[in-house]
């Protein structure tokens, strides 16, 4: 492993951390957005049914506890439900490429863009995607091999997802790794989705070990994304930090 305390690799680390509203935040716009489920909704998906079948449908056909495993804070009877639902609805490619074009639409409809050079965004994070282990990324994978939107906004928020999953499969492993349980890690990352993401009550109010195991699994996600990122040049990976601060005021 890289040496994260000093040089470049120190960079990485900085930028890893401090492009989480963007990398994080901004692509999941579109999955929050009601016109998303809306559309989804006129052939037969309900609900959030539609968040799981697109989200997961890069994996194909594959058996609900590989969902769970890749979504990771899910809880297994709620993804086994919405996978078997969705499973007569359409195929697992068209799913997720369905979930893809709305991200699109989302990006074209959201994303100003003139507020920054989205072509040159979706270029870096497509250089960062073309060089990641994939190993242990399959959401990733998948999510890449998917047809690529044309105009430069929706490309940007396309290859911005893919890395909000890359930094996910590196956030997934590192709580695993620190004995966090998927449940703990909600109700101290968001409480409020709890709920939604189908975990039954009482929820539980982590103890400070498990907050403290939380906090060092939220560090090394940032060591662990750093190295991904650690394939742009030190200019390269400033430009990626301006870029991506730029857009989240972009939203509109």
């Amino acid at each position: 492993m890289n040496d994260a305390t000093s040089g470049p690799a120190a960079d990485a680390v900085r930028v890893a951390h401090s492009t989480v509203p963007a990398i994080a935040g901004v692509p999941s716009n579109f999955m929050l957005d009601a016109a998303t489920y809306a559309a989804a909704a006129e052939i037969g998906y309900i609900g959030m049914d539609f968040y799981f079948a697109g989200r997961a449908g890069v994996l194909g056909d594959v058996e609900p506890d590989t969902v769970v495993r890749e979504l990771g804070v899910f809880p297994e009877t709620a993804v086994a439900a919405a996978w078997e639902a969705t499973s007569l609805i359409e195929p697992r490619a068209a799913a997720a490429q369905r979930f893809a074009d709305q991200a699109a639409r989302w990006a074209d409809a959201h994303l100003d863009p003139d507020a920054l050079d989205h072509a040159r965004l979706a270029e870096l994070a497509g250089k960062v995607l073309g060089s990641a282990d994939l190993s242990d990324a399959a959401l990733v994978a998948g999510w890449s091999s998917l047809d690529e939107p044309a105009s430069p906004p929706a490309l940007a928020l396309h290859r911005l997802n893919g890395l909000r999953e890359l930094r996910f499969a590196r956030h997934r492993d590192a709580l695993g790794d620190a004995g966090v349980e998927p449940l703990d890690a909600v109700m101290i990352a968001s409480p409020f989705m709890a709920g939604i993401f189908g975990w039954p009550e009482p929820h539980p109010d982590p103890d400070q070990s498990t907050r403290d195991r939380w906090s060092a699994a939220e560090t090394a996600t940032d060591v662990r994304f750093a190295l991904d990122l650690s394939v742009l040049t030190s200019e390269e990976l400033a430009e990626f930090a301006d870029l991506c601060d730029a857009l989240v005021p972009a939203v509109r």
